[in-house]
């Protein structure tokens, strides 16, 4: 091959890592948020109360470290492709099954089982794509990767204004089995990255690895626990809000969601290009201090216009930091535990906010959904904003072999 046509190459495969990375995290969030829209049905259908269908969201977010640690070990091992696929497969299945539940006892046990490929496809798909891109890009191409998130729930928010009000909830899980097999042609079109192969050791020293950096592993635990409490703590619940406090109907919910995942979208390309330009840090400490004078307007707005704008600026900022996240991590990642370190950090960081969504339906029943969204998002944020200011950056060091410690 000439070198201009090894360059098209790699371009290419760069464009499909990162698409397949953005692709996969979509279907995983739609998966993920359709339940958020139908809790109250749901509820009504297994005579449970609105906080045991939330739980079932606690369950799901609980069980993806399981996930991330079975999926990035074998990233770390066999290639990041791989587990990739089988994920994807897996989560799939458990998805299609949710809507086939007969009873809440199964529904919960479902919900767990796709926690864990929901745990497992974040890490090892943002590994693959940022050891895929230039370090100039990524900051940007994280933020379209991470952006996937938002898209899912825009789809899931679709779906909802126009399956749920014909079908019910089920279909809507029959659907959320189906589109994630579309990335496994995605994924055959990719090829490993070249760091992983140059940074692949053995057993001994790999363990020797993740003792080495507990430090850095603790630092991102902690960041990600408060990144999590920021983004469940402004979406989960939030579907649930416009239709108790404001008594939206369908159509109405889905328009101001998607509205919201526009802002979301937005904010995370162009807050992880502002990162290229000015660093992660600085880039996540503006989108959330923006958070948090965003919070008066995004629960308490007298009418409809400004509860749209209030629910796009919120995800504007919200998921403008993070945009920031794949590069972020995977930049203050080890080289040799790229599969396994940052997904498992998110992951547990998940598992300790994991409760935002049933915190939230409690507070609700001593005060409006307004209140209780706006308290809980102001704490998580602040607390956010004092874990993120002090923290360690590594903005666009270079991926190769050995120990970054």
């Amino acid at each position: 091959m000439t070198p201009s046509s090894d360059a098209a190459a790699a371009q290419s495969n760069s464009r499909n890592a990162v698409l397949a990375g953005f692709l996969g995290w979509t279907f995983d969030a739609f998966d993920f948020f359709i339940l958020t829209f139908v809790l109250i049905p749901v509820a009504k259908e297994f005579h449970r109360s609105i906080p045991d269908i939330a739980l079932t969201l606690t369950a799901s977010l609980a069980m993806r470290p399981v996930g991330a640690l079975l999926f990035g070990l074998m990233a770390d091992r066999y290639g990041r492709r791989i587990p990739l696929m089988l994920d994807i497969v897996f989560y799939s299945l458990v998805e299609f099954a949710t809507g086939l539940a007969p009873s809440y006892r199964i529904f919960f046990a479902l919900r767990l089982l796709y926690g864990i490929g929901m745990g497992g496809e974040w890490g090892v798909g943002a590994s693959l794509a940022m050891e895929s891109v230039p370090a100039k890009w990524r900051g940007i191409l994280s933020g379209l990767l991470q952006e996937g998130y938002a898209l899912g729930y825009l789809l899931a928010a679709v779906a909802y204004f126009k399956v749920f009000p014909h079908l019910g909830w089920r279909p809507m899980f029959f659907i959320g089995g189906l589109p994630a097999l579309l990335t496994l042609f995605i994924r055959a079109k990719v090829k490993e990255p070249e760091v992983w192969r140059r940074s692949r050791t053995n057993w001994n020293s790999y363990v020797r690895a993740i003792f080495a950096n507990w430090k850095r592993f603790a630092y991102l635990v902690l960041l990600m626990a408060m990144m999590n409490f920021i983004s469940h703590g402004t979406q989960d619940m939030y579907p649930t809000y416009l239709q108790q406090q404001h008594g939206f109907l369908p159509r109405t919910t889905a328009f101001v969601t998607i509205v919201s995942m526009l802002g979301a979208i937005l904010g995370g390309i162009v807050m992880g290009h502002y990162s290229d330009r000015r660093g992660r840090r600085r880039a996540m400490l503006t989108s959330a201090v923006g958070a948090l004078l965003i919070i008066p307007l995004w629960v308490f707005a007298p009418n409809l216009p400004l509860i749209f704008l209030g629910a796009f600026l919120m995800q504007f900022m919200v998921q403008g930091a993070w945009g920031v996240i794949p590069a972020h991590i995977t930049e203050l990642s080890p080289n040799e535990l790229r599969g396994f370190f940052p997904g498992f950090a998110y992951q547990v960081g998940v598992l300790l906010a994991s409760s935002s969504a049933f915190i939230e339906s409690k507070m609700s029943s001593h005060m409006s959904y307004g209140q209780a969204l706006g308290i809980f998002a102001a704490i998580v944020l602040v607390f956010g904003i004092v874990v993120i200011a002090p923290g360690p950056e590594a903005y666009r060091t270079s991926f190769g072999a050995g120990s970054e410690t």
